[in-house]
């Protein structure tokens, strides 16, 4: 399902999302195809900017395509 995808999430989740084929990734925020994770709510004023960020480029030309 999640093939070939970087993210974050809690790390009692890493061994499930390998396990479902994403490239799990221990950082404060991972954006990757669109999609924009991260690890707990301490993590929270970084994912809003990021999210911020992502929203304001609008589609990216891989995404247009995919659609």
């Amino acid at each position: 399902m999640w093939s070939r995808v970087a993210l974050t999430s809690w790390p009692s989740l890493k061994t499930d999302l390998s396990n479902a084929g994403a490239t799990w990734v221990d950082q404060e925020v991972v954006v990757d195809q669109g999609l924009v994770t991260s690890r707990n709510p301490h993590d929270l004023p970084a994912f809003n900017s990021k999210i911020v960020e992502e929203f304001s480029e609008g589609k990216h030309l891989s995404q247009a395509q995919s659609v």
